[in-house]
């Protein structure tokens, strides 16, 4: 079987481990210190805080800007349920709103129409390395969060995603561009964000053996071998981006070839981050639906993912937040959307034979 997304370590990921296991620093240490200080300077930002994991980040973050009971947070449906599980954790209630057919981002004239008083953030999702169209969402006037877990590379309108809005949360899980196994990192140029979050990430110690507490915070500060092997996926980024950026073209060749595969719209004034290859699966002129397709590329021993499912019609969604609009752009998209295998892991072979198959497979289906 051909992996969905293997992570690609190597070496040097090995070595920074080891090193830091023989420094005596398992906890928190001087490499996410490091983390911290190289990020920020790669995004041009003021502010990088490591944290547990990319969902802690966006928790930490809504937290920060003000979130809490009875307030609304209007997000998108086509993400990992995480993006509105924090809305949930931090005692508010999630708003769905649709997306554009174009590239599955948040529609910013919907997210208009659905502001109220209530209303409290905004948190778009950077879909597959393709940067939202933050600039109306931020003449709102409404705190924007930005779940920028597959857009460590990306730039909005020349501007690199990082500093733009009042928290920017990227993510560090096996399968992402700078891929540690688990962790995030939230960017900012708000002092006030960046205390609240230090503040509520892990306990502040003062000199001595007194301490105190302002807040009661949460246990999410990023350890430092997780650290080590960001850092270490920080040096090869922009190798790994060449990587993928080939594997994108070599995808786009194959797919414009195929009547009902499309893939997702770029835009050419934005800096796409390839962290997914999403088709859309047309099941009347692809012959089959989503769901054949992925059964049978695994029987060719190909992985695929699906990303993603809207939120808003997942069951724990769906129960606990009845009533809601249909979103029809979202939900169509969500019996569509097909993530076929991206990874500097994957040679050209690697993705040579999973375009072969995809074309069997087409083949088999609209014969």
């Amino acid at each position: 079987m051909l992996g969905f997304q293997p992570p690609a370590i190597g070496e040097e990921e090995i070595a920074a481990v080891t090193e830091t296991l023989r420094s005596g620093w398992l906890t928190t240490g001087p490499r996410a210190a490091e983390l911290e200080r190289r990020f920020a300077e790669y995004l041009g930002t003021e502010h990088v805080l490591a944290v547990a994991s990319g969902t802690a980040a966006l928790h930490l973050s809504l937290l920060a800007v003000g979130v809490g009971p009875g307030d609304e947070v209007i997000t998108t449906p086509i993400t990992w349920p995480a993006t509105a599980n924090v809305v949930v954790h931090a005692g508010a209630r999630p708003v769905f709103a649709d997306v554009r057919d174009s590239d599955l981002n948040i529609d910013p004239e919907h997210v208009a129409s659905l502001v109220t008083e209530k209303t409290k953030a905004i948190v778009p999702v950077h879909l597959a390395g393709q940067p939202a169209d933050l600039d109306p969402l931020l003449e709102l006037g409404i705190p924007v969060v930005e779940d920028a877990a597959h857009a460590a590379e990306s730039a909005y309108r020349g501007r690199k995603i990082g500093p733009l809005s009042a928290a920017t949360c990227f993510s560090l899980y096996a399968t992402k561009n700078i891929a540690a196994g688990e962790g995030g990192l939230i960017s900012t140029n708000d002092p006030e964000v960046a205390e609240a979050i230090e503040n509520l990430r892990l306990m502040r110690r003062g000199d001595g053996s007194l301490y105190d507490i302002v807040v009661p915070g949460y246990k999410a500060n990023l350890a430092d071998v997780l650290a080590a092997i960001a850092l270490c996926q920080l040096d090869k980024v922009e190798a790994h981006g060449e990587i993928r950026k080939r594997q994108f073209a070599a995808y786009d060749e194959a797919v414009a070839e195929l009547d009902g595969i499309t893939q997702l719209e770029r835009d050419p004034r934005d800096t796409h981050a390839y962290h997914l290859y999403i088709v859309r699966i047309d099941s009347e002129r692809a012959g089959g639906t989503r769901d054949e397709y992925q059964r049978l590329l695994a029987e060719e021993n190909i992985a695929t993912s699906i990303h993603f499912l809207p939120v808003h019609q997942l069951t724990a969604y769906r129960e606990r937040f009845p009533g809601q609009a249909p979103l029809p752009v979202a939900e169509r998209a969500g019996a569509e959307v097909l993530s076929l295998p991206l990874s500097p892991a994957h040679s050209d072979d690697d993705i040579a034979d999973v375009v072969a198959a995809l074309r069997r497979v087409h083949a088999s289906l609209t014969r």
